[in-house]
């Protein structure tokens, strides 16, 4: 005699869920797809943070000479010239910050003789990888806008003339 087959599948047995975490971490995990986002509160990152940071980052790339347009560069040389002053390093940068992302505008001064397409992506690169990994923010641009070209000859142009000893 043979047996009977059965045609139904055999269903297994359900498998209990997986724990919930307790862990800190995993309590701070994204609720809405953004790292400044979580469980526990919200992240807000002024504009002149993300400023500073996009202006530092572009500061870094070799070619640079400086920043903003002929009345930003000339008020910057007056400030560096009184004792104690910095320069700031948002001079010639602007942004614009959302809750998730950011756009970036820098006015800069190139070196005479680099390859200003190849220094545009390098301050793109720069100022992206920056922005992002230090705020979390996605960079959505980052336009660059060359406004001098500096000569070797302007550094000597620039130097003060050499005032005549006080004391002999």
């Amino acid at each position: 005699m043979s047996t009977p087959t059965s045609s139904t599948p055999t269903t297994a047995a359900p498998t209990p869920a997986a724990p919930k975490p307790t862990s800190p971490a995993a309590a701070v995990a994204p609720a809405a797809g953004s790292p400044l986002e979580s469980a526990q509160g919200k992240t807000v990152i002024s504009d002149g943070v993300v400023a500073k940071i996009a202006g530092l980052a572009a500061r870094e790339v070799h070619g640079v000479h400086g920043f903003g347009g002929s009345a930003a560069r000339a008020f910057g040389a007056l400030t560096e010239r009184i004792p104690g002053a910095r320069s700031s390093s948002t001079q010639g940068v602007s942004v614009e910050v959302g809750e998730r992302q950011a756009a970036v505008d820098v006015t800069v001064v190139v070196e005479y003789g680099v390859a200003i397409t190849e220094l545009a992506r390098a301050i793109r690169r720069n100022v992206i990888g920056a922005v992002e990994q230090m705020t979390g923010l996605q960079v959505v641009e980052v336009n660059v806008d060359v406004v001098d070209l500096h000569l070797p000859d302007d550094d000597t142009a620039d130097a003060p003339a050499a005032a005549p000893a006080r004391v002999r």
